[in-house]
């Protein structure tokens, strides 16, 4: 479903653009509904369209038959997805698939490379974006080889949070660790020893972050570098 009704904008990659050049980016989008579980591409997939998230939030993650899924990275209105095409390519490197619901303005393949050319201080801003978003990428190998479950599960829980805008989210044991690449033994202890802490609580796969801060000081450091990085290039 879909809208050309038009709000404030709440992206945070438009944000930071002068008012005229955000107007003519929102004059040529359309609002849409993400609903948790839809797939916005499949790995292989030309794209028609490009996403920038207002609320909710959209993860990238590995297809194949010989493993299940993994995350690469979230999406939310901190960023894009679809970013592939300011490199002049069409066809999604991986799956893109809606975990959190919500709103996002949705631009035509076409408009978007009509933007690029024409407005440079959009193209430098996506340009910045697409190494950030690079350095998260690599950031979460990193994290994945070195670093324990526990201090992983709160920083995926802390940029989920942050992404989602609310400290309630709807999240399975299951899905968490095809998330991670773990069992789902290791979240189960993870989660227990985190609420056993007081920084979270958690039911039937709904979990409530109760103690941010807390939650913070139990992540590895990959949270903060990959959350400095961000404000760095916002501002």
């Amino acid at each position: 479903m879909h809208s050309k009704e038009k709000q404030e904008v709440t992206n945070k990659l438009l944000d930071g653009l002068p008012d005229n050049l955000q107007k003519t980016i929102l004059a040529q989008c359309d609002i849409v509904n993400l609903t948790c579980g839809d797939i916005l591409y499949e790995r292989g997939q030309c794209s028609n369209y490009i996403f920038y998230p207002l609320t909710g939030y959209i993860s990238l993650v590995t297809s194949g038959t010989e493993h299940p899924p993994l995350e690469l990275c979230i999406i939310g209105n901190e960023g894009m997805l679809g970013i592939f095409n300011i490199l002049g390519i069409n066809t999604a490197p991986e799956r893109a698939v809606v975990h959190g619901s919500g709103t996002a303005l949705r631009l035509s393949v076409t408009q978007f490379n009509y933007q690029l050319e024409k407005f440079p201080l959009l193209l430098k801003r996506l340009n910045d974006y697409l190494y950030i978003l690079l350095m998260q990428c690599s950031q979460s190998l990193v994290c994945m080889r070195f670093h324990q479950i526990e201090p992983r599960l709160a920083r995926w829980l802390l940029i989920t949070d942050d992404r989602a805008h609310s400290h309630h989210l709807h999240l399975t044991h299951l899905f968490l660790a095809d998330m991670l690449g773990v069992r789902r033994s290791g979240i189960t202890l993870a989660a227990g020893s985190l609420k056993d802490k007081k920084l979270i609580s958690y039911s039937r796969g709904n979990i409530h972050i109760l103690d941010r801060k807390g939650l913070e000081l139990q992540a590895c450091e990959c949270y903060q570098l990959m959350k400095g990085d961000y404000i760095e290039m916002l501002n």
